[in-house]
């Protein structure tokens, strides 16, 4: 949990955003956002965040659990999400409120409206996202432990991993071992695509079984109080030809060419661009289908976004992935993907797997 310290001073920054943007205080749903400033780790709740203290709603389940985790706030009990919020508002004096709007539903946007007349409402789409896109020290060491997780597991499954292996047992025994080394749960669904399978690069672990020659993609993730990991290895399976070494050579060229861009003041798209640059000069740009990178935190992928549409800038303190990658239906893809720390003098690579070519099995 957050010291109270950091929490303040989140909040501080968000309620100086709240001024420039007009509004008199925010109604924050995002359950990600509501841990991020105030501690609270439940499943359920609303924050109004104003001029003065935080008020933290939640039902029934949670006053004791939001009164432990949450001491900076005032705990309010609802029996109705809409009509605990109007309340809320209604005392406060509030009739200016921002909100999320890719949370906040139409159905309780609706019941608000119903309940709290006299409140205007003004969606504010960013403010918390370039608040959590600057991460502090406690932050940084909670994703590092989770990245020491992750790659302790990966090194303990790696020796399974042969011909004759399914995707799907690799997933199932990696995800396991995150957990029992301390992971609160694997950062999402973990990827597990061999062959042609590795060509597509959300594949979903199946039944296939390893074979020499193969690409295997794992692209794989821990979290750790409640901070994710996020880390994409690309290994030749049995042996490696000489097409899979060019294919790799490639996109490790073009993962780093990005890390060397990687400086606070860079726009993420140039970044973008000097991976894209690589992978286009060698004949392969259709090929590299997604953005080289995205911030990672409390979610697994959010601010800033890596990509040729970015208008995003690196800030020190900014943690991202550099994830290039060419995918060949048919034969197979490579992505390489490591997780940095954006300092003063350039990227600090936090992720612990070496990123020249393996093979294995």
């Amino acid at each position: 949990m957050p010291d109270q310290p950091s929490i303040s001073s989140r909040v501080s920054r968000l309620r100086a955003l709240l001024r420039h943007s007009g509004v008199a205080a925010f109604l924050i749903l995002d359950l990600k956002n509501i841990r991020y400033l105030t501690g609270f780790s439940g499943s359920d709740g609303a924050l109004l965040v104003g001029a003065g203290k935080p008020v933290l709603l939640v039902d029934g389940r949670y006053t004791t659990q939001a009164g432990k985790q949450a001491p900076g706030t005032r705990v309010v009990l609802y029996r109705d999400k809409a009509t605990g919020i109007a309340d809320a508002l209604s005392e406060g004096g509030v009739e200016h409120v921002g909100f999320e709007p890719a949370v906040l539903t139409v159905e309780l946007h609706s019941a608000l409206r119903r309940k709290a007349k006299k409140v205007r409402w003004k969606p504010l789409p960013a403010e918390l996202s370039a608040i959590r896109a600057v991460k502090d020290d406690k932050e940084i060491e909670s994703i590092r432990r989770a990245i020491r997780i992750a790659a302790g597991a990966l090194r303990s499954t790696l020796e399974r991993i042969r011909p004759g292996v399914c995707e799907r047992d690799i997933a199932i025994e990696l995800e396991y071992t995150m957990r029992r080394m301390g992971a609160d749960a694997p950062s999402f669904d973990t990827i597990i695509a061999s062959g042609p399978n590795s060509a597509l690069p959300h594949a979903r672990p199946g039944s296939r079984k390893l074979r020499p020659g193969d690409f295997v993609v794992i692209d794989y993730g821990a979290v750790w109080r409640g901070y994710h990991s996020d880390e994409t290895c690309t290994f030749a399976v049995g042996r490696a030809g000489s097409r899979h070494e060019k294919i790799y050579g490639i996109v490790k060229e073009a993962h780093d060419r990005a890390l060397e861009a990687v400086r606070p003041g860079v726009s993420c798209r140039e970044v973008d661009r000097a991976a894209r640059g690589v992978i286009e000069k060698a004949g392969y740009g259709p090929r590299f289908s997604h953005g080289t990178g995205h911030g990672v935190g409390l979610d697994v992928h959010e601010a800033p976004r890596l990509s040729a549409l970015s208008d995003a800038v690196l800030e020190r303190g900014m943690v991202i992935t550099i994830e290039p990658g060419i995918y060949l239906p048919g034969f197979g893809g490579v992505r390489i993907e490591d997780t940095v720390l954006v300092e003063k003098g350039g990227a600090r690579v936090l992720t612990e797997f070496s990123k020249e070519l393996q093979v294995i099995g």
